[in-house]
């Protein structure tokens, strides 16, 4: 962690100034440009076909990815002069835990297409840091070697919703019994958007038994195919060409990989749809926070202060999921608009964070003023991991905090409590 005050506030802010000390630049990915890291990200994965669009691309014409971004930028910051904002404190409270900063690493799936490391790198980055990390159900580790890298270090669970409800109850029993405390239960992903660079490539890891670790070391799935559960890792790097020849060439282990991943792809999220009405029995089997990630509309937010939710995540899966689909941070403007909500919020008893544009410490600064207590972090965290491991992971954490605690003092803010839901007097809209 950055140096800390007197008073315990962290100072992400000192990581410039070690930058600019330590005469060689930033390390290890070079650079603390989002688009130079994903160039570089690009170049480190171009001999493993569709890696990096699994988590860089979107869905259909990219609509709504650009969308997030122009939309982000028509939000502008109205710095403040001559305001003693040192010491600046970005300290969060969620769900009664107290984090350094409002950021969290998102679920992103199938690490393990990226780096050798698979999750691990971001567990323990995440876990070294103090931000949470939240895991993704189609990781290609399971969740207890996830706990365990993660150690002592504050960790949610990101469920795709099963069809079955006893695989849920043991995916949530599991996680409960391994330090997960927050449920991000996501509802965008019943099935998969339509992603024309994958269709290209026939690009399904899924269908190779990789991403699906959590479904093959659950004994409750398992025992639906009659099979016990294994903690197998996949290999690194994955070759999606190879993996397809093997199976097309009738590898026994090829298509027994593929029939469990088409078995985990039809239990968590290919093609069953779901209601409101069905939240209850896992509202019932959690004892912890529950969010509901994937929010875009202002009625279903305040569905969920209805139906017993303690928070939202306003998402649109980064533009992965619905091409044309509105911007992220129009949504949450739309939502935080709602006097329900707000209300709800103001109570402490559903809490508001926001993701899909999240690219440097200005944005988290509108998405706050908005009415966002925290913000999750997808892509850039994932390139760093594809760069450098944990340590690339490290750098793009402590880039975006630096990047917010500078940022602050720019505009006269003296911590992000100074900046929640004060839209009105922090931002100004711009038609460009």
């Amino acid at each position: 962690m950055s140096n800390v005050s007197s008073d315990g506030i962290p100072q992400w802010g000192t990581y410039m100034r070690e930058i600019y000390l330590s005469g060689k630049g930033p390390e290890p990915l070079g650079t603390v440009v989002f688009e130079e890291i994903e160039k570089k990200a690009i170049e480190k994965l171009k001999d493993q076909p569709g890696s990096f669009l699994y988590s860089g691309g979107s869905a259909g014409t990219w609509s709504t990815y650009t969308g997030n971004t122009i939309a982000m930028n028509k939000f502008r910051i109205i710095p403040r002069m001559l305001v003693p904002c040192n010491n600046r404190d970005l300290r969060v409270t969620l769900f009664g835990v107290t984090y350094p900063s409002p950021l969290l690493l998102g679920p992103v799936g199938v690490q393990g297409t990226f780096t050798a490391e698979g999750e691990y790198a971001p567990a323990k980055a995440a876990a070294k840091l103090g931000v949470p990390f939240i895991m993704s159900s189609a990781s290609t580790r399971s969740i207890e070697q996830v706990a365990q890298a993660s150690g002592n270090g504050p960790r949610w669970y990101q469920l795709y919703w099963p069809r079955h409800e006893e695989v849920t109850l043991s995916l949530l029993k599991r996680a409960k019994e391994n330090g997960f405390t927050g449920l991000v239960l996501t509802l965008d992903t019943m099935s998969l958007g339509w992603r024309p660079h994958d269709l290209e490539r026939s690009y399904l890891p899924f269908g190779h038994g990789v991403g699906t670790q959590v479904g093959s070391s659950d004994p409750v799935f398992m025992s639906r195919l009659g099979r016990k559960p294994t903690d197998d890792i996949p290999e690194f790097p994955y070759d999606a060409v190879a993996k397809q020849k093997l199976l097309v060439e009738g590898d026994p282990a090829a298509k027994e990989a593929a029939q469990l991943g088409y078995a985990w792809l039809a239990e968590a999220n290919f093609g069953f749809y779901r209601s409101w009405e069905d939240v209850k029995p896992v509202r019932d089997a959690w004892e912890g926070p529950l969010i509901l990630k994937g929010i875009q509309h202002v009625d279903d937010a305040e569905m969920a202060i209805d139906i017993g939710a303690d928070g939202i995540v306003v998402s649109n899966h980064g533009g992965r999921q619905l091409d044309g689909a509105i911007p992220s941070i129009y949504a949450l403007e739309s939502i935080m608009k709602s006097q329900k909500v707000r209300a709800a919020q103001k109570s402490g008893k559903f809490t508001v964070m926001f993701d899909s544009g999240i690219r440097t410490g200005s944005d988290i600064i509108k998405a706050m003023a908005l009415g966002a207590q925290a913000v999750l972090l997808g892509r850039p965290w994932v390139y760093g991991a594809a760069l450098a491991g944990q340590e690339g992971v490290e750098q793009v954490i402590k880039i975006i905090l630096a990047d917010l605690d500078v940022s602050l003092a720019q505009a006269g803010l003296k911590g992000v409590a100074d900046v929640l839901g004060r839209a009105d007097q922090i931002l100004t809209k711009v038609d460009f």
